[in-house]
């Protein structure tokens, strides 16, 4: 009996620490410079060559060409666990080239996403009627965030008890 618990808590230990892997590979994770901001590079891109950077946001469009998949991404900061925050802050758009395919089907509007690139420069796109500079990388890694149920994206206005919380209390407030 002893055996089994050990054993029984053995696995569960291993689970625990699997589920805690980074989204993004520690070896490119030690290439990017913490130190440079989103604001930074969209003022000045060209200033910022060649350095790594860790991005997040909302995928915009995403389009295949010969070159590879490119994503125009709304930018948004990212929490302690790297994934971009919900809500209205952001920066900028930036576009983001990946040197292969990616399904447009699941890397569509609206989906969040985590990457790690090199800052190639500017962009000069058509958004609308105004020719917008995008800060413009080459993707080394990304991540595609499952979508988020709307009861993960709206916190509670205030706290409710245990059996009220979230979804089991057929009453909660939604926005």
């Amino acid at each position: 009996m002893k055996t089994m618990v050990n054993l029984l808590m053995t696995l569960m230990g291993i689970i625990m620490i699997a589920g805690c892997a980074p989204v993004i590979s520690k070896g490119v994770l030690q290439q990017v410079d913490s130190t440079i901001r989103f604001d930074s590079v969209f003022q000045d891109p060209e200033a910022y060559q060649n350095k790594s950077v860790l991005w997040g946001g909302v995928i915009i469009t995403t389009k295949n060409l010969k070159e590879g998949t490119l994503l125009e991404i709304l930018q948004k900061p990212l929490t302690y666990g790297k994934a971009p925050v919900t809500g209205d802050e952001s920066g900028g758009r930036f576009l983001a080239l990946y040197n292969g395919y990616l399904d447009a089907a699941l890397y569509t509007k609206g989906r969040e996403v985590t990457l790690a690139g090199t800052i190639t420069g500017r962009r000069v796109q058509r958004l609308d009627e105004i020719d917008y500079h995008y800060p413009y990388l080459i993707i080394k890694e990304i991540h595609l965030w499952e979508k988020r149920s709307r009861e993960t994206q709206t916190p509670p206005p205030f706290f409710y008890p245990f059996p009220y919380r979230y979804h089991y209390w057929p009453y909660y407030p939604y926005f």
